[in-house]
């Protein structure tokens, strides 16, 4: 699903109004419409439930107006505070104000004095709150006058929907300068807006609705913004079908060269990822001085040893065997457990200027490239990174508070930079490809910050490509199901224990429900 910014929304918005002649009085409607609906699924019986809904002078607020009527149409026991005179509501906002008084029902000025205590005595009895305040159109900080109003809101107890999104977060950038709304679900338009989906909104976002308010499908297809949020619908499209009478053969065949003394851990775990990725054959090649362990641990996955040098890590001497056997593979995954020293600089860097067969280049495959970055646009085949912040601060020379400021900046700008498909990994894990294409992932938990999850990841995206997806396809998808893993383990055990390896047993059952 395309990610959009406010200008790019509000160009939509425009489209379906001038040229399909769609008033925008029926947007607001059909937008006020979504919300109820939200919010019969939360309160079940509407009838007898009360309601607070603050607005704005804006078309946000005429969305909460035309809230606020349904809802007391079905019963609910509504009353709407404005945050404004009401002289300075205008246009469909304005005619949904005229329209709630003249059905009998009150608007409470918040500009008043004493209205503000009403506002904070309506609250503590309210069932539910719908945050129609600020729109998208929202930046910078709320202004001081509306902080009591924002604060009230938050500390009330109570659920709050925001409509479109949460008071006080830039539609943008996600970012907040002040008192914002805490919103327990967020019940946003058409498409998600991009702010919406980064890792700082989350928090005050809770639940995304993104729901369908009429406006014409080829208007929204025909968004110019290459940013997608990763959803199940998107991986459907490109997972790989199973044809009857296949073979392991047809499912592709996947290297992993990973794993040093002392590492093993990170080797089996990336192996057994692409393994229960679906991928028909993985081998994994370790130095030969563990590799009776991973032979020991692995048992669907076919394991050989290389050459090693004193330190437990391959040898140079390694490299022709490795490459006979990725020129055989579909996919090289390469790096996990590796170590970092001049043997696996040396044979990382002649790997990848060597071998035709696409390499996804992980963990010290990344540390020992740190200054060499100019040959990742010399690779021949399809080259997929998966920095986390700190690698991706070595790999670049910033500090880890710059990448993760301007991680949509950063992903992008290095996938052009280095020709590559970039996985910036972390909460929001961000897929760039070399020709602007942005994927955000939404999937996943604080749980998953432990030691062996980037492994798993690295070879749950080696298996997806060894299937025929393509690798940028691979990586979002990869990075979507791995959260989803995550996340099922989160819920079963709770995040506290959680293990990488608790993934690997999750991974059958999420990637069930994409088969056809």
């Amino acid at each position: 699903m395309r990610l959009v910014t406010a200008g790019e929304m509000g160009a939509m918005d425009r489209k379906a109004i001038e040229d399909y002649g769609i008033p925008g009085m029926i947007l607001m409607e059909n937008a006020g419409l979504r919300v109820v609906e939200v919010i019969s699924g939360l309160l079940n019986d509407l009838n007898g439930k009360k309601v607070v809904v603050v607005a704005g002078k804006g078309n946000n607020g005429g969305d909460g107006f035309v809230v606020a009527r349904h809802l007391h149409n079905r019963g609910s026991e509504v009353q709407v505070f404005l945050a404004a005179e009401q002289e300075q509501i205008k246009g469909d906002a304005q005619i949904n104000l005229n329209i709630w008084q003249r059905m009998g029902q009150k608007v409470y000025s918040l500009t008043k004095n004493n209205n503000l205590n009403l506002l904070r005595l309506a609250l503590m009895n309210a069932d539910l709150v719908v945050d129609a305040l600020y729109g998208t159109g929202f930046k910078g900080a709320i202004r001081e006058h509306m902080v009591p109003v924002i604060e009230a809101v938050n500390g009330c107890g109570k659920a709050v929907v925001a409509v479109d999104i949460p008071s006080g977060l830039e539609a943008d950038t996600g970012r907040v300068y002040g008192p914002c709304i805490y919103a327990a679900h967020t019940i946003t338009f058409a498409l998600p807006k991009l702010g919406l989906v980064l890792p700082d909104a989350r928090e005050f976002v809770g639940q995304l609705h993104i729901v369908d308010i009429s406006i014409p499908s080829a208007v929204t297809a025909g968004a110019e913004s290459q940013r997608f949020y990763i959803t199940d619908r998107l991986v459907r499209d490109w997972w790989p079908r199973r044809r009857g009478g296949a073979h392991k053969g047809n499912f592709g065949r996947v290297l992993v060269i990973a794993g040093s003394r002392g590492m093993s851990g990170a080797a089996v775990l990336a192996a057994q990822a692409a393994a229960r990725s679906g991928a028909g054959l993985v081998t994994l090649g370790v130095p030969a001085g563990i590799h009776d362990i991973a032979e020991a641990k692995l048992t669907e996955v076919m394991t050989f040893p290389l050459p090693e040098n004193e330190r437990g890590t391959f040898s140079c001497s390694a490299l022709d065997e490795i490459q006979k056997r990725a020129r055989s593979s579909d996919i090289l995954v390469l790096g996990p457990g590796l170590g970092a020293n001049n043997d696996t600089a040396a044979l990382v860097k002649e790997l990848l200027l060597k071998i035709n067969t696409p390499c996804v280049l992980d963990a010290d495959g990344l540390n020992v490239m740190v200054g060499k970055t100019e040959l990742f646009k010399l690779v021949k085949a399809p080259l997929v990174l998966t920095p986390h912040p700190g690698e991706m601060s070595r790999l670049t020379g910033n500090n880890t508070r710059q990448i993760q400021d301007a991680r949509l900046e950063t992903a992008a700008g290095k996938a052009a930079d280095w020709q590559c498909i970039l996985v910036l990994k972390g909460a929001g894990t961000v897929v760039a490809g070399p020709d602007g294409t942005l994927f955000i992932n939404g999937t996943g938990n604080p749980g998953m910050a432990s030691g062996g999850t980037g492994d798993v990841l690295a070879g749950l995206i080696g298996g997806l490509i060894a299937q025929g997806m393509t690798p940028l396809h691979a990586a979002a998808a990869g990075a979507y199901l791995h959260g989803l893993a995550g996340d099922a383990a989160a819920t079963e055990r709770g995040m506290a224990g959680l293990l990488a390896s608790d993934l690997l047993e999750q991974l059958p059952d999420v990637l069930k429900k994409f088969e056809l």
